[in-house]
């Protein structure tokens, strides 16, 4: 029993790939991050990753991890010893991270051992919950306006909204947001929602990875909510996945936003598991 580590994309699929692949809803974040650096070499996310998984006596994986900094650590399920066992290794590294993204019992053992080796508090920062597409219903009643491919000309107003969703829903440490907009550009990976011949609403498609893709952000500028444009972009995006043939379409919801939470379910998503971030800096 015992964790291996790699700084190799390539080797961490080629071992813990299947395991990933077992159950990809579960692991979505894991595999559509590892798919990007696959796809866009080592610095997709601008700066060194490290990857890990847990492997049993019998030499079959059961456990795996992913940092691509400055996002938190994201952990698959496992056991907690486990997990208390990966905090352990970390910080004997002295691996620097901003917080642990996983399910309750791998993320609170994981937390709690890194607060006891490290000294710094760790605290619940996000409550999510993971959604996947069920059949998918239109928004009743119907927003105007028709949705279209956002290109590269639509540059500058993804990033500004892109920035505005993560000042507004996820406050905190946050990758090159730049990077993640031109590599989402080259493969179709936002749309935009136009009325009256403005763009009013934006959704993103991460990279499809084992039949699927999820969605998100999905951001409407202030002055332009309550009008069903959120909606209407969540649909359109949603129905062009399933058109491309991905048949899991995922997203995730901040579970402190009822609103979106509700959104989504009418639209047809379904809950399937929750999890939490947890900041490990004390912040």
């Amino acid at each position: 029993m015992a964790w291996f580590f790699s700084a190799d994309v390539g080797d961490y699929l080629g071992a813990a790939g299947g395991f990933l692949r077992s159950r990809p809803a579960e692991h979505t974040i894991l595999l559509s991050a590892a798919e990007t650096i696959r796809a866009k070499g080592p610095s997709a996310f601008g700066g060194p990753c490290l990857f890990g998984w847990w492997q049993a006596p019998d030499g079959a994986v059961a456990g795996a991890f992913l940092h691509t900094p400055p996002f938190p650590v994201v952990l698959t399920g496992m056991a907690a010893e486990v997990a208390a066992e990966l905090a352990g290794l970390l910080a004997a590294r002295d691996h620097q991270m901003s917080g642990v993204n996983a399910e309750a019992t791998a993320g609170g053992a994981f937390s709690s051992a890194w607060e006891q080796l490290t000294g710094n508090r760790a605290q619940v920062h996000m409550r999510t919950r993971l959604y996947r597409l069920g059949t998918l219903r239109p928004p009743d009643p119907a927003a105007p306006g028709h949705a279209r491919v956002a290109g590269p000309a639509d540059r500058g107003l993804v990033i500004a909204w892109c920035e505005a969703f993560h000042r507004e829903a996820e406050p905190g440490p946050r990758g090159d947001l730049e990077l993640m907009v031109d590599d989402r550009l080259s493969y179709g990976g936002f749309t935009l929602w136009e009325a009256a011949g403005q763009p009013v609403s934006l959704a993103g498609l991460s990279r499809p990875v084992a039949g699927q893709a999820r969605v998100g952000p999905v951001y409407t500028p202030p002055g332009l909510r309550g009008r069903g444009y959120g909606g209407a972009v969540t649909w359109a995006v949603s129905r062009a996945a399933l058109d491309a043939g991905i048949t899991g379409v995922l997203l995730f919801t901040d579970l402190a936003n009822p609103t979106s939470n509700a959104l989504y379910q009418r639209l047809g998503y379904r809950p399937i598991a929750d999890r939490a971030v947890w900041s490990l800096r004390g912040e």
